[in-house]
């Protein structure tokens, strides 16, 4: 869950968000226009949080990893087809219980329902930004289930929170809470997600090289830079 604290009111804090959106729209090929589900996206909704989360970790130079190991804390699922867990774009947190919906136009209709039941402390979305103390964070429920505006949020949020702290540990507890036994739980758990994050992505860089290496084709004797001189056959005497 995003912090129960309200961003400072920054001048570049609005501009910053929409660049950040822009950027992940235009690179994900997203037209901007509004779908019920992930088709909007063409991607599988198991790998569309994890999409949008690389660019925003390029675009604003967060740690590498972090806002991975944040979003698997929030929202993570178990694939079984890939046991491997993964952000996904339609969780809820409401009432002490998370709700993973089949799609964008299911979630949206769940935190429908809630907000009429009066329920308000209501986590949305791959980094869970809570709508309560987020109020302006979107425009509506159907920008707050879209991955790239949701990832984009956080991202910036997380930014802004390292700025005001002078410190990543200190961020990623106040992203939480800025109740101090609550945001040390929290990075505990964040750390534990981003230390895994951190050797699952040296597995998959070890296995790429490997795979290069198995199917680069053998040196030949130029490029090892040999020079090699025919034997010379002499008959023997008569």
């Amino acid at each position: 869950m995003i912090s129960k604290q309200r961003p400072a009111k920054q001048p570049s804090w609005p501009l910053a968000l929409a660049l950040l959106v822009a950027s992940l729209a235009a690179n994900a090929g997203w037209s901007g226009q509004s779908r019920a589900d992930s088709d909007a996206y063409a991607v599988d909704p198991w790998t569309v949080c994890g999409a949008f989360i690389d660019q925003a970790e390029r675009a604003l130079e967060l740690p590498p990893h972090l806002l991975h190991a944040i979003s698997k804390v929030e929202s993570g699922r178990w694939d079984s087809a890939r046991s491997a867990l993964s952000a996904w774009p339609w969780t809820v947190m409401a009432e002490g219980r998370g709700r993973y919906l089949a799609n964008k136009a299911a979630a949206v209709a769940e935190v429908t329902a809630l907000k009429a039941q009066g329920v308000r402390n209501i986590d949305v979305g791959c980094m869970q930004v809570n709508l309560q103390f987020h109020p302006r964070a979107f425009d509506s429920l159907e920008q707050a289930f879209d991955p790239a505006q949701n990832v984009a949020y956080a991202a910036t949020f997380l930014t802004q929170l390292r700025q005001e702290t002078n410190s990543w540990t200190r961020a990623v507890g106040r992203y939480h809470s800025a109740t101090p036994h609550l945001m040390g739980r929290y990075r505990l758990k964040v750390f534990r997600a981003w230390r895994e994050e951190k050797r699952e992505a040296e597995r998959e860089r070890r296995a790429a090289r490997e795979a290069r290496q198995e199917t680069a084709p053998a040196p030949t004797s130029r490029a090892l830079g040999l020079h090699l001189v025919p034997t010379a056959y002499h008959r023997s005497p008569r």
